[in-house]
This record gives C-alpha cells, structure tokens and sequence, in this order.
C-alpha cells in the first residue's frame, strides 16, 4: 500500500506539471541544507541523492564525477517518466527495503531529502546509508520530525531517533531546527527562523550536515 500511494503522488504530480516533473528548485534547496554558495564542493565527487524520487534532484550540478540516485520504487518511475529521467545525467539505482546495492565506502557526498521517514525501517536504512558513505565522507540531510505516520511515511521520526540512529556517526558541523510552516513547509528555515529548542509537541524540518566518523 505504501508504494501505492508513493507512486500515485507522483503520477499525480505528472500530470498536474504537464507530464512533466520540474527541478530546478533543487538546486537552492540543496546548496542551502549545504550551507554552501555554489557547487565547488562536489567537484569530482561521487554524490548521492537517498530517496530522490523521480524529479532529477542532482541535475542541477555538473561538479560531480558521478551522480547517483537511490530509490525503491526506479522500475516504476522509469516505466511513467523514463523519458524524463533520461535526460537527468544521473546513475538511478533501486535499492530495497533493507539494502543499497552500492559498495561500501564509495559515496563521498549523501544527501537525502524528507526521505527517512518512508522507509520501513529506519535504523536498518540509516546505516546502510552510511556503509556506502565514504569514513570522512560528507552527510547532507533534511528530516521532518514528529509528523504523524501515513501510508506514504510510515515513521515518525524524533529527536532521539534521529541521534541514536544516525548523528552519533557524524562529526556534526550544523543541526538547524525550524518549525514546519502550515502551508509552505520550508519557509521558516528558509527564512532561517531556527527554534533555540525542541519540542515533543511541535513538527519540525531538521537540517545536518556532518562528516562520517
């Protein structure tokens, strides 16, 4: 059911766009979750994108020496927007539920993008999404936390979840807190209008950027 309802927004999201899926908006999105003015830092890089969907998250960037999208539902997405997706410039890999079929130690850059919380599993995926960084390597990543679980997102991710699972491996350079805005989700980090503190009460976007331990 999970994939069903993943795969319809998307084919949703194909129509309303004309049949087609826009992304320019990734590159904004991901130079700021970098804290970062340009794309100098993912030259010659292997860079990853972790549930990158179907849009072409990395098109935005020629730095890298190779751009790798991750995702469970690719069949899918090359069967609806193969055509699309082919002029992306990226390597698109189906992972699993519990698996990505990438060699340890490979990826020096990992984004990832509201993505943690559709997995099955949370703390089986986050290491294997570090396996497959590089030690050193850089963790670029946005996560919605304490939003109520769907069909789509079947985690409910938290504070404590996050650290025990994912930023006790990360040397931490930046932990970013924003309320998530009732309309424009972004908007407050974006605006960079930080929360000081976490409450259990309140959703969040949550921003990190480290390095794997």
């Amino acid at each position: 059911m999970k994939y069903e309802h993943e795969y319809g927004y998307w084919l949703n999201r194909f129509r309303q766009e004309n049949e087609n899926l826009s992304n320019s908006h990734f590159a904004s999105r991901m130079l700021l979750m970098a804290e970062e003015e340009n794309d100098e830092f993912l030259c010659g890089k292997i860079v990853a994108d972790f549930g990158c969907g179907p849009r072409g998250s990395l098109s935005w960037t020629n730095a890298p020496l190779l751009r790798i999208g991750i995702d469970v539902l690719i069949p899918d997405y090359l069967t609806s927007f193969g055509k699309c997706m082919r002029e992306h410039g990226m390597t698109y890999i189906t992972c699993t539920e519990k698996i990505i079929p990438i060699q340890s130690s490979i990826v020096d850059v990992m984004f990832t993008i509201n993505a943690l919380d559709h997995v099955d599993d949370f703390e089986r995926m986050t290491h294997e999404i570090l396996r497959v960084l590089k030690p050193g390597g850089l963790f670029i990543g946005s996560l919605n936390l304490n939003q109520p679980a769907t069909p789509c997102e079947p985690q409910t991710l938290t504070d404590i979840s996050v650290r025990k699972n994912l930023l006790k491996f990360l040397n931490l350079s930046s932990y970013r807190l924003a309320k998530i805005h009732p309309k424009t989700p972004y908007k407050f980090m974006i605006e960079d209008k930080l929360s000081d503190s976490y409450d259990n009460d309140e959703q969040y976007i949550l921003w990190v950027k480290g390095t794997k331990k």
